[in-house]
């Protein structure tokens, strides 16, 4: 223990103290048969990210139920870690090497690789040492990368069981392509964004007719890649072209006139465009006629661009080598001048955005790795429905279902270098070979010679796995599967997943369909199969974190500026304000309005917190000083309203605290922590004993009071840890001799006691509280200095309010500085007094010889004079319809406030001066 400095430094305290948890070895976890576990698995951060204020919230979070469990005692395993983050690392490398005048292909592979493990041991996982300055409890000797060898051989293995139940094939689609990473990317990694283009009608030639076949499209460079012209088969009006061709425009290549259901009539002219090789549903469109007609009419799609979406060979020389965009100008121009374009509309559609760079995705056809996710999806969606996993806030189970039951078959596919490369060779031998020669051998290690000819000349595929697909297996390869170990059954199914709403496609019910599929191979801590789902999935609860928007409501984001460094943040203000301020304003389910300013609701928090533990050890030490021993068994010892008081309070917090955190509302532990400590301990149950350490009570007695207000103190840092811990293990570790290794962090969390829970204290509490509030307001409004000592006269219909204030006139005297309380019986309301209405009865403040009566109605009454013309003055405004119309929203609602606050204050002095 040593004298509590005047003020608390928080960057003293946080480097003090996570060197302290670290050096003790406090965050690590092992496997212990007579403890429950609780496991939670960070949501790995991209190596090459950095601190955001997502980032705080999620692992703040995470923090609190971590450091909460942990001091209820299980056996906690919060396993942090990063991923590889394909695109945006190679990325990254990519941009340092054309500094040099380099591409990667300059290279070659393996020396490209070099340089992004490289890079990675450099400069990769800073965001790991910043989690560490916010205080996250993470075991670090178990830190996992996606990219580890045991994490690399999970997901060998992963891809070589599904590939062996057919869940895994190869196969020429139409994917998402992105022209500036030249790599596929999967349905849910695109945004579509809504924009403003044109709809061009064109004219297509009938073949032998006078006739043209008009079709509509949003993109009429495509139309060099067209091998069909499509109508409804009900459409009575092209019954009778169904089968006769069409000269295709700019190229003069005869297309057919088909039929298709998908074709919608009342679009357009019910006529579409078919280019199989660059729009999804073209290609099936494709796909249902090749079926329909046989081989000899086969569609055969016509891929007119390259992997930067420029034109390749297979369109007309003229086009080739220009960008998509650049070629669209161009054919519409030669459209016009051969009369083909019958005219342009404006049109409103959706397009698809790389969700990593932003580049309009190209459909593209091309030979891709799928998994099968139907018979995935059945389970995963199953065990939400049925409450084996539970989503917080559950409005999130219907996106889920929505999505699960629309599911398409994942591309996980990438055409990148850095990566999980995909376990698959190729026979590339020479005429010899066997027709089975063309399958692809899937194994972990390269073969020694193809299966099938003996030929020794293999390739491996040029392909990575989609990130997200070792990210699918984070909650139990980090734990060692496909091995069998004690940790694997011991952690597993985790407990608690923390994530954002915007990765529930991506990663969530990945998780699930993946926990369901393998770990049915894993024993039980006991030894004993798993069998019931519970088991399987990879978690019990998920919840689904806020968006951090700025005090605009607009999203964080670098291009706006308006995202703060969350290490600026915490170098301001520290890093518990930080934290508690986030969780504070944090609703679950609900946006998060947040600006830097407001870190001061933390700050604020943390110095009333110190103030409090200052001025109690301030006290024992001075009793100490006067030779009084310390009593620390003070029990039920000289209780007063006061202690009762406080200690219900403490109880029914800590009952309060404990369910909303099992409910996982924790913003609303943060709030009942904040009025406990702040309001009922610092506010009022401190201020009420002084009264007891400064008055004539014996040093016996007093010593007995303080212990027991700094256990109750004791208490509520063991309460507030998980929230704010590097304030909390300063002040416990001061307020007691602390042995060494001892730590509030894995101190006893607080558990309720029904013994000390008492309701009519509580209740007459509030009333004293209630009294105590309206006489202050009073003496406020009219300036009565606090000095000054008053009088009360007081009348209730419930005697019994009555008798609580005589009972406790010592806390009115102390506290309202009230001389006498009167009763006021059936008598009138005493001439000039001032007067409060509290839980039915009213308080009257006789105002004779405290004020100047006559000068008190006068300055009243030039206050109520000025804020009338404040007021009027508003109201001008905000009935000129031009200020509101042109003014900024913000401008508006802060005149709005300014004219209730007027309202407010004038009402107030009209009150105040009535009673004059």
């Amino acid at each position: 223990m040593s004298e509590l400095s005047k003020a608390y430094v928080s960057k003293e305290a946080e480097e003090k103290w996570y060197s302290y948890w670290q050096e003790n070895n406090f965050f690590h976890a092992n496997t212990h048969p007579s403890k429950k576990p609780y496991t939670i698995v960070i949501p790995p951060p991209n190596v090459t990210g950095i601190l955001t204020m997502g980032h705080v919230l999620n692992n703040t979070i995470q923090d609190v139920f971590i450091r909460w469990r942990r001091m209820q005692g299980y056996e906690t395993l919060w396993m942090p870690g990063t991923d590889h983050a394909g695109i945006a690392t190679q990325n990254v490398v990519e941009k340092s090497l054309m500094k040099d005048g380099l591409r990667r292909h300059d290279l070659g592979r393996e020396k490209f690789l070099e340089k992004v493990w490289s890079w990675k041991e450099q400069y990769g996982g800073a965001i790991i040492k910043q989690l560490k300055k916010l205080g996250t409890s993470c075991d670090w000797e178990r830190e996992r990368f996606t990219m580890d060898e045991g994490l690399s051989n999970a997901v060998q293995e992963i891809f070589i069981r599904l590939y062996k139940k057919g869940l895994i094939y190869r196969g020429k689609y139409i994917v998402n392509w992105c022209p500036k990473d030249h790599t596929a990317i999967s349905d849910d990694e695109v945004n579509y964004v809504q924009a403003q283009t044109s709809l061009w009608h064109i004219k297509y030639p009938i073949k032998d007719l006078q006739e043209y076949a008009i079709v509509a499209t949003t993109r009429p460079e495509t139309l060099l890649g067209d091998t069909a012209v499509a109508v409804n088969p009900n459409d009575e009006r092209y019954k009778h072209l169904v089968g006769r061709t069409v000269i295709l425009p700019l190229t003069n290549r005869e297309i057919p006139i088909i039929t298709d259901d998908f074709v919608d009539p009342s679009f357009g002219t019910g006529m579409v465009k078919v280019t199989p090789a660059h729009d999804p549903n073209d290609y099936w469109i494709g796909e249902r006629h090749n079926a329909n007609m046989g081989q000899r009419h086969l569609m055969v799609p016509i891929n007119i661009f390259d992997v930067s979406a420029k034109i390749n060979e297979n369109a007309p020389e003229k086009y080739q080598g220009m960008d998509r965009y650049e070629c669209r100008k161009e054919v519409v121009k030669d459209l016009e001048e051969a009369g083909l374009l019958l005219k342009i509309e404006p049109h409103v559609h959706n397009i698809g955005r790389c969700y990593r760079c932003d580049t309009v995705i190209e459909p593209y056809l091309s030979d891709q790795w799928f998994v099968k996710m139907k018979p995935l999806a059945e389970k995963a969606m199953q065990v939400v429905q049925d409450g084996t996993i539970h989503f917080h806030p559950d409005r999130w189970v219907k996106t889920y279902e929505h999505w699960l039951s629309n599911i398409r078959d994942w591309c996980i596919s990438r055409q990148l270098w850095w990566g999980h490369r995909i376990p698959v060779w190729y026979c590339v031998g020479d005429e010899t070979c066997k027709i089975e020669c063309k399958q692809p051998i899937v194994t972990k290690h390269h073969p020694d010679a193809c299966p099938h000819c003996g030929s020794t000349n293999l390739r491996q595929d040029e392909d990575v796995l989609d990130t997200w697909f070792s990210s699918a297996l984070w909650p139990y390869s980090t734990l060692g599967w496909p091995q069998d170990n004690p940790e694997l059954r011991y952690f597993y199914p985790t407990s608690t997943l923390v994530t954002g709403p915007d990765i529930i496609f991506f990663w969530v019910a990945r998780m699930i369909m993946t926990g369901l599929e393998v770990m049915g191979d894993i024993p039980l801590p006991d030894g004993s199969k798993r069998t019931q789902s519970s088991q399987l999935v990879p978690f019990k609860d998920v919840y689904f974190t806020s968006i951090i928007r700025d005090s605009q409501g607009r999203k964080m984001s670098k291009s706006l500026g308006n995202s703060p460094d969350p290490l600026d943040v915490i170098a301001e203000y520290g890093a518990d304000a930080l934290r508690f301020t986030i969780i504070y304003l944090a609703p679950l389910g609900q946006d998060v309005m947040y600006s830097n300013d407001k870190c001061e609701i933390g700050r604020n928090f943390a110095n009333k917190i110190w103030n409090a533990g200052r001025f109690l050890l301030m006290n024992r030490t001075q009793l100490e000083a006067d030779g009084i021993e310390r009593n620390d068994a003070s029990g039920d010892l000289h209780l007063d309203l006061a202690d009762k008081w406080i200690l219900s309070r403490l109880h029914s917090t800590t009952h309060e605290l404990n369910t909303s955190l099992d409910e996982f509302e924790i913003n609303h532990a943060s709030k009942n922590l904040y009025e406990f400590i702040w309001h009922d301990f610092c506010d009022w149950y401190i201020e009420m004993l002084k009264g007891r350490l400064y008055g004539g009570e014996s040093n016996d007695v007093k010593i007995i009071v303080l212990n027991r207000a700094l256990s109750v103190f004791d208490s509520a840092l063991r309460l507030l840890h998980p929230f704010m811990p590097f304030i909390t293990e300063e002040l416990w570790q001061n307020i007691n001799q602390r042995k060494e290794k001892e730590s509030i962090m894995v101190a006893e969390y607080p558990v309720k006691d029904d013994k000390w829970i008492d309701k009519k204290t509580e209740d007459e509490m509030a009333f004293v509280q209630n009294v105590i509030n309206a006489i202050r307001n009073i003496r406020g409004e009219l300036t009565v200095p606090p000095s000054k000592e008053i009088q009360i006269i007081v009348k209730f219909t419930d005697a019994s309010k009555e008798d609580v204030m005589q009972k406790y006139a010592g806390y009115f005297q102390r506290l309202a500085r009230v001389t006498n309380i009167e009763r006021l019986g059936d008598n009138a309301k005493p001439k000039h007094s001032a007067s409060a209405v509290v839980e039915g009865g009213e308080i009257f403040i006789p105002l004779e010889g405290l004020i100047d009566v006559n000068a008190e109605r006068e300055r009243i009454q030039k206050e109520i004079t000025r804020l009338q013309g404040l007021y009027d003055s508003t109201q001008r405004k905000l009935t000129n319809e031009s200020f509101v119309g042109k003014a900024p929203k913000d401008v508006v609602d802060k005149e709005r406030e300014k004219l209730e606050n007027f309202t407010a204050s004038l009402e107030k002095l009209q009150k105040n001066l009535d009673a004059l």
